[in-house]
């Protein structure tokens, strides 16, 4: 794939991407202990079209009901009677029930790189708001659904991780030089593969090739 090819496939893809309809509600489950802050939360996703459609006090409890209900995202807290959220968050992500977002009141380094380790897609600080919860819900379900689709074109790990990482780094360089959201980049990177019957990791590589490295931007929650 030449620059030249790159750049009108990239100008043709953005300019047939759909209208997006009306989504369906997202499907929560809720995992925190402490009775008041597990009420708020639930009415704060509720006012915001979540459909919350469990509740849970402990780890647990929490990996019960995701096997059951079968959510669309999970939320947990990280430190919960019985069993803690991070270790509820390794069984649900061996299991690939659904992503977690994971609810914290400490930010260290060491914790979040358990939690990334644990299959932890987003989480977020306390106190948060519904403006903290909101885009850490849609970063965790979009992570879910790419991890998914690599898992589906390529069997081997080994081979899924190094894929994994040059489209990581090729969706940066698309949302650098042509501004496109985390998911916009990475649904460019997979439908430019299958309209060219290539891989995803072929495609990466020929960004990478053809528009070098990726821009330094903000990080936001």
């Amino acid at each position: 794939m030449t620059e030249s090819e790159l750049d009108k496939t990239t100008d043709t893809e953005l300019a047939e991407q759909d209208e997006p309809g009306q989504p369906a509600p997202v499907r929560v489950l809720v995992a925190e202990d402490e009775a008041l802050i597990r009420l708020d939360l639930t009415e704060m996703l509720r006012e915001t079209g979540h459909d919350v459609i469990g509740e849970a006090s402990n780890g647990q409890e929490a990996i019960d009901l995701a096997r059951e209900l079968g959510p669309d995202i999970i939320i947990l807290d990280v430190k919960m009677p019985v069993l803690d959220g991070l270790s509820a968050a390794e069984v649900i992500g061996r299991e690939s029930i659904a992503p977690v977002v994971m609810l914290t009141a400490f930010s260290q380094r060491e914790l979040v790189e358990r939690a990334r380790d644990a299959g932890v897609m987003a989480y977020v600080v306390k106190p948060f708001t519904i403006a903290d919860l909101t885009p850490a819900i849609e970063i965790a379900r979009s992570r879910w659904a790419q991890t998914k689709a690599l898992e589906l074109e390529i069997a081997d790990l080994e081979e899924r991780l190094e894929t994994r990482k040059s489209v990581d780094r090729a969706k940066g360089i698309l949302m650098g030089k042509l501004r496109l959201s985390e998911s916009d980049a990475f649904r460019w990177i997979q439908k430019t593969a299958m309209d060219r019957r290539m891989g995803m990791r072929e495609v990466a590589d020929a960004v990478i090739k053809s528009m070098g490295s990726p821009a330094v931007t903000e990080t936001r929650r």
